[in-house]
């Protein structure tokens, strides 16, 4: 489990992120997104249609037993966070979207997380729920530093700039803190963990791509659009799922549910990093045939 500290820690650190994905947008930037919203629908859908069920889906596949159920459960019905935004400016994807996603997911998170983790985990046996109104304090809590983040933006855009480069480089920062410091405490845990688990973890963010990329392109979405919905649909918010598994459970069920959580605060980012190699590489190509493309039709002109 996390120490008094490093719960305390988490916290700050979240507001923190929070505060600078809000100075990452502004009320233009809506309004703008709302002359085309399909990128950010089908992103939503994804978000909490697909995610969601996928969770569900690898724990009965998988037979986890309730303490990790409920914490995979838990990571897909999170919103996405805002290490999707630094994956997708690497990987050549529409940074611009994969924004507007990240922030559209957390202000619906609101009503749609405790709907889908009450939905889909109603059927976990024992005492393993976690109470509606812990995650609303949480969503809650967090959309104040979002909200003030937007109005810094609009006040300073300079100043909103900084706050919203710190806010991306923290979110990397808060899931190397987790690991780091949750990791050597619980390597019994770890060592005595069975595969299952390893694989509900790796594949949650991993499949979640594969469908969110899939489900873009059945709907007529460009294929780098599709590669930014997928990134978003797959990375979830990890230390948020931490936060909420700290603040609901208490010793041994607290290291239990935590597990899946972390895990795949890990490995999300070792398979983002891997993703965002092949999707750079063919955003590359793409432009490069484009270029050829118009040097072709200027020669032949």
């Amino acid at each position: 489990m996390l120490s008094p500290l490093e719960t305390t820690l988490l916290g700050v650190m979240m507001m923190v992120i929070m505060l600078g994905m809000g100075a990452s947008l502004t009320f233009k930037d809506f309004a703008i997104a709302l002359r085309k919203p399909q990128g950010i629908a089908v992103g939503l859908v994804c978000q909490y249609g697909l995610m969601p069920a996928l969770a569900f889906g690898l724990a009965k596949l998988l037979a986890l037993p309730p303490a990790y159920a409920i914490g995979l459960i838990l990571m897909g019905c999170m919103p996405g966070g805002t290490t999707s935004n630094i994956f997708t400016y690497f990987s050549k994807g529409t940074l611009s979207l994969s924004i507007l996603m990240t922030m559209s997911s957390t202000l619906v998170a609101i009503v749609m997380v405790p709907l889908t983790l009450a939905f889909y985990s109603s059927g976990i046996e024992g005492d393993w729920q976690i109470p509606r109104e812990n995650v609303l304090q949480v969503l809650v809590v967090l959309l104040v530093p979002t909200l003030i983040g937007m109005a810094l933006r609009r006040w300073n855009a300079n100043a909103g700039a900084v706050i919203e480069m710190i806010g991306g480089l923290l979110g990397v920062l808060v899931i190397v803190f987790l690991v780091v410091s949750w990791v050597p405490r619980n390597i019994g845990l770890l060592l005595s963990t069975g595969f299952p688990v390893f694989a509900a973890s790796i594949m949650l963010g991993l499949v979640g791509m594969a469908l969110g990329f899939g489900l873009s392109r059945l709907l007529r979405q460009d294929a780098r659009r599709a590669r930014t919905i997928a990134m978003e649909t797959g990375i979830q918010n990890g230390p948020l799922g931490v936060l909420i598994v700290v603040l609901s459970f208490t010793g041994t069920q607290q290291q239990e549910v935590l597990l899946i959580p972390v895990l795949y605060s890990l490995f999300i980012v070792l398979t983002s990093s891997a993703v965002t190699v092949w999707f750079r590489r063919i955003s590359t190509r793409e432009e490069l045939a484009r270029d050829n493309a118009k040097i072709g039709a200027l020669a032949a002109g």
